[in-house]
């Protein structure tokens, strides 16, 4: 079945070539684009969406994000409001809650925020575990993960759990050996919280090392809290993607401009933590490949809204508005290693959004409105 998308007023594409096209046309057949150009010159389809002049976008892609959980941290929240700083010690009290869920309840509440998600124009979306901290609830927070996305990554290095608070180094054990070879079969990526409170550089390393061995591709929460070493052990180790890089030394940022290593901002943290914001117009500057995420999780982020973070980049770090939808959409295509999706151009899958507005610029010019008519996952109007 094809589909063809005409009447676009504005129509950012991410593709060099194609540029952003005014008065355009897609089409797409089954879940691929087939066709991008002039409305007037598009090819025939079985169906037909009308943009009536409206802005349309590739879907976003939001490469971090933890849904996989019970319960909520609200009055960990107003404790922040009240002046309260951000631990990350919290994350023990969402630990306990999924650990004593159920299967189903935890099924429920991820699609609950994945729905969310598509409904604001997320087409793509990476979920960690991380609440379980156990090999059998690692493994049950992946398998859920994996019914709703291919975009899975084991955190079993998120904390290191209550039992283990006189042994870090035997959870480093556990979670390196027998956690990781139950919960391979379920993720795609591995991942550690390298960070004050969280996991040293040595245990980092040993972790994402066992992961690479696995097969598993590698990820980092990095220099969110202090700085230290995650940013250059995701380059040293080729992660994909160095995520938070809140507290950066120069050294930092020209390693991440050297390397293939993405460095993806999560504002919503900055946001609902009451902490400085990363500088993204600091690399940006140094040439460091940027991207958005939601970070969407209960205790330091609980916000779906890439449209949201979008709007926080442009004001609170310097972003220009084209940068923060490129960091949103193809930025975060390049965080997941990904070239299907995040632009809209012949081959790439037919994720795209509709707008209730004449241009993009609106998505930070108008902050908090639902701008989101129409989300097209895999060539379908969601």
């Amino acid at each position: 079945m094809s589909l063809l998308i005409t009447n676009i007023g504005e129509l950012v594409t991410n593709d060099p070539e194609l540029g952003v096209l005014s008065d355009a046309a897609v089409v797409a057949d089954g879940d691929r684009v087939a066709w991008v150009g002039p409305a007037a010159a598009a090819p025939a389809a079985d169906e037909r969406l009308d943009a009536r002049g409206a802005a349309v976008i590739p879907g976003f892609v939001d490469s971090h994000a933890h849904l996989v959980f019970a319960g909520d941290r609200a009055g960990e929240f107003a404790a922040r409001m009240n002046g309260e700083p951000y631990t990350g010690g919290g994350i023990r009290t969402t630990v306990a809650a999924t650990r004593a869920a159920t299967d189903d309840e935890l099924l429920a509440s991820a699609q609950r925020l994945v729905r969310e998600m598509r409904r604001q124009g997320t087409t793509t979306v990476e979920i960690k575990s991380g609440y379980g901290l156990s090999v059998e609830d690692e493994v049950r927070s992946l398998r859920v993960a994996r019914q709703l996305t291919a975009e899975t990554t084991f955190l079993g290095a998120h904390v290191v759990p209550a039992e283990y608070t006189d042994d870090p180094d035997g959870y480093v054990r556990l979670v390196s050996g027998p956690m990781l070879e139950a919960v391979t079969p379920y993720a795609r990526w591995v991942d550690v919280f390298c960070d004050r409170g969280a996991f040293d550089g040595d245990q980092a390393r040993t972790i994402l090392t066992a992961g690479a061995q696995a097969g598993l591709q590698l990820r980092v929460h990095a220099n969110q809290l202090v700085a230290g070493p995650g940013v250059q052990l995701a380059v040293e180790l080729g992660a994909a993607s160095a995520d938070h890089c809140t507290h950066l030394s120069d050294a930092d940022v020209a390693a991440l401009a050297g390397s293939d290593t993405v460095a993806t901002l999560l504002p919503g943290a900055e946001f609902s933590t009451r902490s400085p914001y990363p500088d993204a117009r600091r690399l940006l500057d140094a040439g460091v490949t940027v991207a958005l995420a939601t970070d969407c999780n209960p205790g330091s982020s609980y916000t779906s809204s890439m449209a949201f973070c979008l709007a926080l980049a442009v004001r609170e770090m310097r972003m220009t508005p084209a940068e923060a939808l490129w960091a949103a959409t193809a930025g975060g295509a390049r965080a997941l290693r990904r070239d299907d999706v995040g632009v809209v151009r012949p081959g790439a899958r037919a994720d795209l959004v509709v707008l209730d507005a004449p241009s993009y610029l609106h998505l930070a010019y108008r902050p908090g409105v639902p701008l989101i008519t129409t989300t097209l996952h895999d060539g379908v109007p969601l």
